[in-house]
């Protein structure tokens, strides 16, 4: 007799109902089983000492673990890192008891609820954008790129002029685009910025031009909170901000009067010295909590945090192992609470490891989007729409996206 024995990854508490539902267990036993087959492990950092011990005292008490340093046995005040582990009977558990513990426990509590939400299944994820609904859960959104710049590193000047970017931007909504982003700046590794005066002429007669034309929602990739104003007058119904709204400082108080979606991307110093030897010690780390404190920096600003959506800026001042690692830990990104934009599309380090030219990389591409799309994108920003959206449709249905529905 052979038992058959296989592992079985349980994402959520959906995914715990539905194989328990395989073996038709008691209501009572599914009821009581399906937390605890959902496993996390999760690291915080900044615990105080004397925290890290209570921390790890109550997740023991309930049969979960914490994993601390050794220096946590000092009890001057130092702050450490700790590593919890266990399932999501545990954590409900463990947060419970910490809100009744010193040391700021009862804000760790806080922030692990939050964190954890998704797996319990607390509500559907939702982008309100352009006076519609895209339920995430449902379907990867694909964004098709517009540049109208005569240096883009992928595409520059092919729609420098205003009518071929016209055209082009309806092909991709042709193509299947469920948003079209309009930039008039290039980023490429390397590039100056352009003034005020120049961005908004390459930029509007494109955005008047498409206005009254496509059905999907447009977005303006720009720092400049002047661009941004005159793009949403013009119809925009989106900001997407490579400087995370640090470069100007009225960006975030329009995003906010104009209740539209902004997407915060990282990015290590300027286009101009990105590529310059970029370091990290714990390059997804370093770049969750940017993006962290740049969320909150919106949300203080008044932006309501269902219109913030994260970039971690591939190839943004990261090397190609930086830029490998980000998308091996992808997930990782959706424990901030937004949606995830990637931009993988042609890419410097696809072609580093292909050792292909920008026109060549559609194949490297497709494998970014769909590995991109299992890691936990939300949003796809491509230059190849109809071949993309076809990788999209099939990396959804093979991860049971709008399952049930």
């Amino acid at each position: 007799m052979r038992f058959n024995p296989r592992l079985l990854e349980v994402e959520d508490l959906r995914e715990a109902y539905a194989r328990l539902d395989e073996i038709r267990p008691s209501e009572q036993g599914r009821a009581i089983m399906a937390p605890k087959l959902v496993y996390r492990v999760v690291r915080v950092d900044n615990v105080d000492t004397k925290a890290a011990n209570i921390l790890k005292q109550n997740m023991l008490s309930i049969g979960g673990e914490v994993s601390l340093p050794r220096e946590v046995f000092d009890y001057g005040g130092k702050k450490v890192s700790a590593v919890i582990s266990g399932n999501l009977k545990h954590y409900k558990q463990l947060i419970a008891k910490l809100k009744r513990q010193p040391f700021g426990l009862k804000a760790l509590a806080a922030e692990l609820e939050e964190l954890l939400r998704p797996a319990f299944g607390a509500g559907a994820r939702v982008l309100r954008l352009g006076g519609r609904e895209y339920h995430l859960d449902r379907k990867t959104l694909v964004m098709g790129v517009v540049n109208v710049t005569p240096d883009s590193f992928s595409d520059g000047g092919l729609y420098h002029d205003p009518r071929a970017a016209v055209e082009h931007a309806l092909r991709l909504e042709e193509e299947g685009a469920d948003i079209l982003d309009i930039g008039g700046e290039s980023t490429r590794p390397g590039s100056d910025f352009v003034t005020l005066d120049e961005e908004l002429r390459r930029v509007m007669p494109v955005l008047e031009g498409i206005m009254d034309r496509v059905g999907v929602p447009v977005s303006i990739d720009t720092t400049k909170a002047e661009v941004a104003r005159q793009a949403l007058e013009a119809g925009c119904a989106m900001v997407n901000d490579i400087s995370a709204m640090r470069l100007d400082p009225e960006m975030p108080g329009l995003v906010a009067e104009k209740g539209v979606p902004v997407c915060l991307m990282h990015m290590r110093g300027m286009p101009k010295d990105m590529q310059v030897d970029p370091r990290y010690d714990d390059v997804v780390g370093e770049i969750a909590a940017f993006l962290r404190q740049r969320a909150e920096a919106a949300r203080e600003a008044g932006v309501d945090g269902a219109n913030v959506l994260i970039d971690p800026g591939i190839g943004f001042g990261k090397t190609l192992e930086h830029n490998l690692e980000i998308l091996r830990r992808l997930g990782e990104f959706r424990s901030l609470g937004h949606p995830v934009l990637l931009g993988t599309s042609r890419k410097s380090f696809i072609g580093r490891i292909l050792d292909l030219a920008e026109d060549q990389r559609l194949e490297g591409t497709a494998a970014s989007v769909a590995l991109g799309i299992a890691g936990g994108a939300d949003i796809v920003r491509v230059h190849d729409v109809k071949e993309m959206v076809r990788v999209a449709r099939v990396a959804d249905a093979i991860l049971g996206k709008g399952r049930g529905e």
